[in-house]
């Protein structure tokens, strides 16, 4: 069976695919975005196999 790590990251509207791309490169999934608590931020939900 898999198990899973997960991760929440800030996500700011200017840098979106920049921050995206460096955890992409890293091994992790995303899973969700969501709204942070401000307009010009972004939550993001990550997955990737434990190792």
């Amino acid at each position: 069976m898999t198990k899973w790590e997960y991760v929440t990251v800030p996500l700011l509207v200017h840098a979106t695919k920049q921050i995206l791309d460096t955890w992409g490169e890293d091994g992790w999934e995303l899973v969700q975005v969501v709204p942070g608590p401000s307009a010009e931020q972004l939550v993001a939900y990550f997955k990737r196999p434990k190792q």
